[in-house]
Formats: structure tokens, C-alpha cells, sequence
């Protein structure tokens, strides 16, 4: 199956029951299939918060600092990186959407665009201990397999997604120079991931857009989008 249908099957999976071809690339049931037992469906990301949205990160504050260990052990904390604009992303290597916007959307290349120009890209992954996408191998596995050449921070017991209120995989933040949180939500406007589907007909990067906005001095808009993608799997939920 391609990615594209995979990411297709994936939504109209909220509203139907799973099909056994459905699945991830660990073999799972496709994340829309799972959260159709009972979690909430990726379709209704936007409008139905997780348990996770009660973090206390606000737009317009101080981001919040937290400390956690990449995929070879090293301590990164966000307060290192003051007076650079930062992006953290929510990751799942075993989501399709995260796989679709890795290869062919909006999150191919675009970090390593960055980064080559003194900005800080951070992956966060807050799945829990045997969840979809969590462990080390997985991650390094998604690493390799995505060309990503930023920490992938692991987060297992969820309390800086949660600190966050990261929501969906990928869920993006970023941060200004001052260490002001200034937009979250989704990576673009494109919610099957392979930015071929924009709401309105043209693609918009959102995180592009914020971190143009910053360097520029202008009002980063929107500051909030409505995230999609897979839930967060977290230990607790």
C-alpha cells in the first residue's frame, strides 16, 4: 500500500471499523483504527482535546525549560539553547503521518533549511514504555530511515508532553530567541500529512511562516493552529 493510502485509510478509519490491511509500520492497527476503540479519532484532533492539552505552556509566556536524554544518553535542555529560535516536534516514528511528512510533506528538509542557519530543531518523542514508536531502537530506526539529523529526545513518562499539552504526532511548537513560546499546532494546513490536500487550495508551512516572522520582527500569524496526525501515545492514557 502507498503512503497516500495509507494516510487516506488511516482517516476515514474514525468512522468506520479498522480493516486488517490497515496497519502501521510495526505492525499495530493504524493509529485512526486504534483510537477508533475508544481514543480520540484523528479527524477530530482539532475539537476534541487529550488529557495532555492541560499542560501549562502558554502563547506569549516563557516557554517551559525541561531536561531529557537523546538516543545516545546526552542531556539536552531547552534553556541551553537561549537566544536561538527553537522548534520542537512531536514524534512517532511508527505514525503514518509522521512517515508521509518526513518523505514527501512539509517536514522533508525543512529542519536540516533551518539549522543550517542557527535555528535548534528538537524532536520530542512521548510515548510510553511498549507503546507505538517508543524505545530507543524505534527511534533510531526512524532516525535513519526519515534523514533526520536533529535529537530525537525521549520522553517516556510524558511529562514534558504533557507540560506542553502536545497532543498529536507531529505537533509542532516554536520558540523565540527570548525563550517566548510563539505558535503551536500543526505543520501546515494540509491534514494528510503529504501536503497534496491544503485546506483552500494553496500549501501554507506554519512553522515556516513563524520562524519568518520572528527573524523579520513581524507578529507571528496565526500563532495556533488545529494539530493532526496520531494521538500521543502516552503510558497514561
Amino acid at each position: 500500500m502507498s503512503w497516500s493510502a495509507a494516510v487516506l485509510a488511516a482517516l476515514v478509519a474514525c468512522s468506520k471499523p479498522p480493516s486488517a490491511s490497515v496497519e502501521a509500520a510495526n505492525g499495530e492497527p493504524a493509529p485512526a483504527a486504534a483510537e477508533a476503540k475508544g481514543s480520540a479519532p484523528v479527524a477530530a484532533a482539532a475539537s476534541t482535546p487529550s488529557a495532555a492539552a492541560a499542560g501549562p505552556a502558554q502563547l506569549g509566556s516563557p516557554a517551559p525549560d525541561f531536561t531529557l536524554q537523546d538516543l545516545d544518553g546526552k542531556s539536552v535542555s531547552l534553556s541551553q539553547f537561549r537566544g536561538k529560535v527553537v522548534v520542537l516536534e512531536w514524534f512517532n516514528p511508527g505514525c503514518p503521518f509522521v512517515r508521509a511528512a518526513h518523505t514527501v510533506g512539509s517536514l522533508k528538509g525543512l529542519a536540516d533549511k533551518y539549522t543550517a542557519d542557527n535555528v535548534v530543531w528538537l524532536a520530542v518523542n512521548s510515548g510510553g514504555k511498549n507503546k507505538q514508536g517508543a524505545g530507543i531502537e524505534a527511534n533510531r530506526e526512524g532516525v535513519t530511515n526519515f534523514g533526520i539529523h536533529y535529537p530525537v529526545l525521549i520522553d517516556e513518562t510524558g511529562k514534558v508532553g504533557q507540560l506542553y499539552g502536545a497532543e498529536r504526532t507531529p505537533h509542532m511548537f516554536v520558540i523565540n530567541p527570548e525563550g517566548v513560546l510563539v505558535y503551536r499546532g500543526a505543520i501546515d494546513n494540509s491534514p494528510d500529512g503529504e501536503g497534496q490536500s491544503p485546506e483552500g487550495g494553496k500549501l501554507v508551512n506554519y512553522v515556516d511562516g513563524a520562524i519568518s516572522a520572528i527573524r523579520t520582527g513581524a507578529k507571528v500569524s496565526p500563532e495556533e493552529t488545529k494539530a493532526y496526525g496520531c494521538s500521543v501515545k502516552y503510558e497514561n492514557l
